[in-house]
């Protein structure tokens, strides 16, 4: 599989964030911190994430990509959406309960000319254990069957 990469466009506050390869928590501090970089932009106005190119996402992904749809609805009162061509990330997504926070759509999105990939942001040990914690959180707040699928997972992380 490729390894990981996450792309971004933006357009008069309009976001499309692209997640290329097989996207595991190393990426989770560049993830997250460009989160951050879209909620301080005054002019937010959308955000799409583009799953097309994505070989494999693991849940702590999973758990960010539910905090920025989370985020976006309490903050700005709308859904963002999801575009995946891959039938198994979009049985992947389903599962985890992503057409409650999102507007998912099984087809390619538009194809911004000025996409570029975001710098890998670096993180301790100790602050990827934190985000990896947070993002099952979340995923276990969204359904029963996330709480019993991450319950274990949870405790020996927060046992170390």
């Amino acid at each position: 599989m490729q390894e990981g990469r996450i792309l971004a466009a933006t357009h008069n506050g309009s976001y499309v964030i692209r997640l290329v390869g097989d996207v595991r928590l190393t990426l989770c501090n560049t993830i997250d911190d460009f989160f951050e970089h879209i909620f301080a932009d005054p002019e937010f106005a959308s955000v799409w994430v583009d799953l097309c190119e994505a070989q494999g996402i693991d849940s702590t992904t999973l758990g960010l990509l539910a905090k920025l749809a989370l985020r976006v609805k309490q903050e700005f009162g709308f859904k963002p959406a999801i575009y995946s061509c891959e039938p198994g990330i979009n049985r992947l997504l389903k599962s985890m309960g992503f057409q409650r926070l999102f507007e998912l759509h099984e087809e390619a999105c538009s194809n911004p000319e000025d996409i570029t990939e975001i710098p890998r942001v670096q993180g301790s040990e100790a602050s990827v254990k934190q985000k990896v914690i947070e993002a099952h959180c979340i995923l276990m707040g969204l359904s029963d069957e996330n709480r019993d699928r991450f319950k274990d997972l949870l405790t020996a992380l927060q046992r170390d």
